[in-house]
């Protein structure tokens, strides 16, 4: 058993998953954001690999990308945060990513170093399902699930070869668009996971514009496993990103207000 299904199945409540973009503002700061939200109650952490063009993502984790890029990111700053945070807790750590720098780096390559920092899923944004096939060998072999984004235009057809390759869950995009604090969840949301809930016994987790905790229990009441937040917390790194001791602060009670929805849920 994976860490993500031990995650999953011991827990006895939904999920809380924190994103954020690897980096950004710097190494230390990175890893000081993830062990805050870790500390705060996060169940799995997502860690952005950043890109000059991140074409699922809105202005605020664009922005994130370039305060990343600047600072020197590269994917084996990537591999050494979760190298970091391997030093401290066993908990779940997934990557996003887009095709492109994978395919720089070399698939195998990217995965080995992946697996041995300690990298549970991979997500690639941009990768069809259909084109999959040599990365889910690779990511097989190196012991790492491969995890698939769903949304509602997902076609019968392709939504069936995600489901017999998806490891760990899946990603279910909450609306067409890009990611984004929304002040209320899309109807969307919770139909997605409604339709998706009866045809996989895969974990369910929303992201894009889930913000609060009132959102994350809006989708753990129609079936969903888990939340995933991502801009409301790189809008805090970057709020108090000169400022590390409140980013801190500021993270944990974020991640502690999102965790209790999730013990709600449980004991509802």
């Amino acid at each position: 058993m994976t860490r993500i299904e031990e995650a999953f199945s011991s827990a006895g409540r939904p999920l809380f998953i924190a994103f954020i973009v690897a980096g950004d503002p710097d190494l230390e700061r990175s890893v000081a954001a993830a062990r805050a939200l870790i500390e705060g109650g996060a169940d799995i952490i997502e860690l952005g690999v950043p890109f000059s063009d991140p074409v699922a993502d809105g202005p605020v984790i664009q922005r994130a990308d370039v305060r990343a890029l600047e600072a020197g990111a590269t994917p084996e700053m990537v591999f050494e945060i979760v190298r970091r945070i391997r030093q401290f807790s066993t908990v779940p750590v997934v990557l996003l990513t887009y095709y492109n720098i994978v395919h720089h780096r070399g698939i195998s390559r990217f995965y080995r170093e992946a697996g041995v920092a300690g990298v549970d899923g991979i997500l690639i944004a941009d990768m069809p399902v259909e084109e999959s096939g040599p990365v889910m060998k690779v990511a097989a072999k190196s012991g790492i699930d491969q995890i698939y984004m769903v949304c509602e235009t997902t076609s019968p057809d392709r939504l069936e070869r995600i489901l017999e390759n998806a490891k760990g869950f899946l990603y279910l995009v909450s609306h067409m668009g890009v990611t984004g604090v929304l002040s209320a969840l899309p109807s969307g949301a919770t139909a997605i996971v409604r339709d998706i809930r009866g045809k996989t016994r895969l974990p369910l987790a929303v992201g894009f514009g889930v913000a609060t905790p009132a959102h994350a229990e809006e989708l753990y009441q129609a079936g969903a496993d888990a939340a995933i937040a991502g801009s409301v917390i790189v809008e805090i790194i970057e709020k108090y990103k000169d400022d590390p001791e409140s980013m801190r602060e500021s993270l944990k009670k974020y991640a502690i207000s999102m965790r209790a929805a999730t013990n709600r849920r449980a004991g509802a």
